[in-house]
């Protein structure tokens, strides 16, 4: 972050604002030290019952020229920083408050130190790809997966899939998912589908809960455009980033691709993806 302009600070928080307000008053009081301005949008403002004083801007409208969003939350609450400023190359800074928070750069008892490390730009930047998704709503980005399933009660789905015009797969499963490197250890790992190592340029299809012995999960190419065809008698609903994002009719389609540099969030020097996956998943032997 430069010194030659005021630090502005975008705070986003999950949605039980008693297990933040500890680090809400830190990062207050960093904040002034550093003579940093936070924004809280409406919705945070509310949230907290912040007042307005010198270094808080409160109802403050949603802004894009920011030198950071602060984030205290789990994964859910990043992916919403990381929607927000997509392709803006706002860093977000996140302290976990959330079960697993894999996308988090400092743990809750790194509190304090997080604080001054994220006003004072003490970090790496890790820049993230997404899936862009042309769905019934419009053009969607995920940054972590895009899941097409069957609903609740229906009939067994049947997907099938192509890469850049040949189709490589029909499958009667309970759905598919289209995974990032960063989501690759959510709902795909757990269809058995394969951890990408952040930095590697590609996305992973796997399907949920197939029937049939030969589905096998397949990383695909950056440059490769993926087409999903609804084969099943009913609509399969569209889900991204885990957040409910229309129907897809029986013989629709829609189309994927991946997009490179689309979010940017901090890191702590020398932590490496590898250090990550042990600590959150306990994946790797010491």
């Amino acid at each position: 972050m430069s010194a030659e302009r005021p630090i502005e600070v975008t705070v986003l928080t999950h949605s039980m604002p008693e297990q933040t307000a500890q680090a809400l008053r830190c990062l207050v009081e960093e904040a002034a030290r550093v003579r940093a301005t936070l924004r809280f949008d409406p919705e945070e403002t509310a949230k907290h019952g912040m007042v307005a004083r010198e270094g808080v801007l409160v109802d403050a409208p949603k802004s894009k020229d920011v030198s950071l969003c602060v984030v205290l939350g789990g994964d859910g609450t990043i992916l919403r920083a990381l929607h927000q400023y997509a392709r803006t190359k706002v860093p977000v800074f996140a302290v976990n408050f959330g079960e697993v928070g894999f996308l988090a750069t400092v743990n809750q008892d790194e509190l304090q130190e997080g604080m001054r490390r994220a006003l004072a730009g003490d970090f790496e930047l890790l820049h993230l790809p997404a899936i862009v998704v042309e769905g019934p709503d419009g053009e969607r980005r995920a940054f972590n997966d895009v899941a097409v399933h069957r609903k609740a009660g229906d009939r067994v789905a049947r997907l099938a899939y192509a890469l850049d015009g040949d189709e490589l797969g029909s499958v009667r499963c309970d759905g598919l998912v289209v995974a990032t490197p960063a989501g690759s250890t959510g709902y795909n790992l757990a269809n058995g589908g394969p951890v990408m190592a952040w930095g590697v340029e590609g996305f992973v299809i796997s399907f949920i809960a197939p029937h049939s012995l030969t589905a096998r999960a397949l990383v695909a190419a950056p440059a490769d455009s993926l087409t999903i065809h609804n084969r099943s008698r009913d609509a399969l609903e569209l889900a991204v980033d885990g957040s409910y994002a229309g129907d897809i009719a029986s013989g629709e389609s829609l189309r994927a691709r991946f997009e490179g540099d689309a979010g940017t969030i901090a890191q702590l020097p020398g932590y490496s993806f590898y250090a990550r996956l042990r600590e959150k998943f306990g994946l790797l032997a010491h």
